[in-house]
């Protein structure tokens, strides 16, 4: 991301829903969320999902969005009730392998589930929930009403439950298939490779297809009268997609190309099969690095396409153990566009950049009051941005080129399609440095002081 400055019971064949949920200690109940310390009750457990496969129909005249989405998941323990994380329009049944089952809503975002059979521990099963109604317009957390009529989904930390149900946690990853069904006369655009557009009547289906494994808040649907732009790259098809009023911006996705070569020369080998950008007319405060196609604010210039990008190696395919590890998103995305490209595209000279930088922020308490590494609940987006790359980049003067740029290629290829935290990462860099970096990493990850000058200005830095 870039900112802008139940319980149930079947009855003689009829459902009936009761309880509040799964109860608190009973070993056939999976657990109401993930236990991420910031945000407790996303996700799920006792399962693994391994796909999402989303059909939905929307009417943007009357906002209303009819939708039915399977969950193909792993049982990982005796389930004989379980949640979805789901905050969308109103559900109107919900089947477990091919059964009715009980169903409970409470909470922000809990769809307790109750099986008719209960779920054995190490088997496969499918869940299907049935929903219908008018779709909120969560305003950029999750599914939000463009000012032309069309829609789209665009969130962190949360965003694809507002439109579908899923296990929302960074540590479930699932492919992903979306079917959408819309007027004759609006396109769709999602994540990874389109493999149906067609018209029928006075209605268009259009299928996406996101073939490598993705965390719900990367998914996306947008929905308008979109203009595109069709590029490739070494094989790669780049499609960005342009919403009214969106088009001055296709200059700047004229260089994806060049951006994606950019990434691939520090990052390594691009971790997805299909790229571009959705470009939307709503008035949003950041755009969003939604997995291989990021959705685009209308302010959005060349270094937030940058940021985005970066995003696909640091975010995306390495995703966050916990949101405490936000730093390996937005740290390395910041440096990328902040620091980077302006090196080595334009020849700026970003040590004297670091230098002024570090003079007219370091007597300023608040600049250093919020730690990079663990940084709390609600100030996740907030230090990595502005001090995350002065971190990388003085980390980069402590280690030297070499090692430096060998990390940003090795540890995303070591956690690619995972996840990975901050503690992993320091352990990384202090192995393949071979010097003792626990001092270093302390003063800037986890004091909220000015590091000491011996961190301040490492290797060639000293003013």
């Amino acid at each position: 991301m870039k900112w802008s400055a139940a319980v149930g019971a079947v009855v003689a064949g009829v459902l009936v829903v009761c309880g509040a949920g799964p109860a608190h200690g009973d070993p056939l109940a999976g657990a109401p969320g993930a236990g991420d310390p910031y945000y407790p009750l996303d996700g799920n457990g006792g399962y693994d999902v391994s796909h999402y496969e989303v059909t939905i129909d929307y009417d943007p005249p009357t906002r209303t969005l009819t939708g039915s989405t399977r969950v193909d998941a792993t049982a990982t323990q005796g389930l004989r009730v379980f949640n979805l994380d789901y905050s969308g329009p109103p559900v109107r049944a919900v089947t477990v392998n091919g059964l009715p089952a009980g169903f409970d809503r409470h909470g922000e975002h809990e769809l307790t589930v109750t099986p008719m059979l209960p779920l054995l521990p190490g088997l496969g099963f499918t869940v299907t929930v049935d929903y219908a109604g008018e779709a909120v317009n969560s305003e950029g957390e999750g599914w939000t009403i463009a000012p032309d009529g069309g829609a789209f989904a665009a969130g962190e930390p949360h965003s694809a439950s507002t439109w579908y149900p899923l296990n929302d946690t960074p540590l479930d990853k699932a492919t992903f298939t979306l079917h959408a069904t819309v007027p004759a006369d609006y396109d769709v655009v999602s994540n990874g490779v389109r493999t149906r557009n067609a018209v029928e009547g006075d209605k268009r289906t259009v299928s996406w297809e996101a073939r490598q494994p993705v965390i719900g808040y990367l998914t996306t649907v947008a929905i308008d009268r979109f203009t595109f732009l069709e590029q490739t790259w070494g094989g790669v098809p780049l499609l960005s997609a342009f919403a009214p009023g969106a088009e001055g911006n296709r200059e700047t996705e004229q260089r994806l190309p060049e951006i994606l070569d950019f990434g691939r020369d520090l990052f390594g080998p691009y971790p997805f099969d299909a790229a571009g950008g959705i470009y939307v007319s709503a008035d949003l405060s950041f755009s969003l690095e939604t997995q291989t196609r990021p959705i685009y604010a209308p302010w959005t210039d060349l270094p937030t396409v940058v940021h985005e990008i970066a995003h696909q190696w640091w975010g995306d395919s390495v995703s966050v153990r916990q949101w405490s590890d936000i730093c390996l998103n937005e740290c390395f995305a910041s440096y990328t566009a902040d620091y980077l490209w302006p090196e080595r595209k334009e020849g700026v000279d970003v040590d004297a950049e670091y230098r002024e930088t570090i003079a007219e922020w370091r007597d300023h308490a608040r600049f250093w009051e919020v730690p990079l590494e663990n940084p709390g609940a609600g100030k996740e987006f907030t230090a990595v941005y502005y001090r995350g790359p002065l971190f990388l980049h003085a980390l980069r003067k402590q280690i030297g080129d070499e090692v430096f740029f060998g990390v940003l290629r090795e540890f995303p290829a070591a956690h690619a399609y995972g996840n990975a935290s901050m503690p992993e990462f320091r352990e990384f860099v202090q192995r393949k440095s071979g010097t003792d970096l626990s001092g270093f990493f302390d003063a800037w990850l986890n004091r909220t002081t000015p590091p000491p000058d011996e961190f301040l200005f490492p290797g060639d830095l000293r003013p």
